[in-house]
């Protein structure tokens, strides 16, 4: 009787918990939301770099780098919004999985756009955090221009402007950084969630 080859069996992945245990830390997708020119992006990279001080590994996950690479094929209908969001939180997903802390920065302006993100990385991981100053000081702030060309009819589909944004229902965090500081909306955040990040042991 011909004995047959046994093909091995792949060894099972690296937990989750025992990169956490390694990096001492709990994985969050923190999901920075609002109008543009809030304060997402500002705010999402003093978050990194505060957390990075105090020992914790963290990706930001932004326009800049998410729109000049993987979804550089995207434009801004809503079906490409929405398959832009699809895909960063597939990423999140996987950064979850290897123990990271991921601050999301995204208009994300639809509750269907943040609830598919909610669905994919998972009700227990995502923390929404809603940045909510005035459209009024939003337009002060823009350096770019960007409100100015859409009110001129220059850019299409631009939220706030000629595209709606739909308030979040329930945000985990609600930030006014028209009358708060960078300092203060910055200690408001730490002080939520250092808590949920921190590994506590023994």
């Amino acid at each position: 009787m011909q004995q047959r080859n046994v093909i091995p069996q792949p060894e099972k992945l690296v937990s989750r918990e025992s990169k956490e245990l390694k990096l001492g830390q709990h994985a969050k997708v923190m999901w920075f939301t609002g109008l543009p020119c809030s304060g997402k992006t500002t705010l999402a990279l003093a978050t990194e770099k505060e957390l990075f001080a105090r020992g914790f590994f963290c990706q930001v996950l932004d326009g800049d780098n998410v729109r000049i690479g993987i979804n550089n094929n995207l434009g801004f209908s809503n079906a490409d919004r929405l398959e832009n969001i699809r895909r960063i939180a597939e990423i999140s997903k996987l950064f979850l999985s290897a123990g990271v802390i991921i601050i999301c920065a995204f208009v994300s302006p639809t509750n269907e756009m943040r609830g598919l993100a909610r669905e994919i990385i998972g009700e227990n991981d995502f923390i929404e955090i809603f940045l909510n100053p005035t459209l009024a000081s939003c337009e002060q702030r823009d350096v770019k221009g960007m409100y100015k060309k859409a009110r001129a009819g220059q850019i299409a589909e631009f939220t706030g402007v000629n595209a709606p944004y739909e308030i979040p229902v329930n945000p985990n965090m609600e930030i006014r950084t028209d009358t708060e500081n960078i300092e203060t909306s910055l200690q408001q955040i730490l002080d939520n969630i250092l808590p949920i990040i921190s590994l506590q042991i023994g």
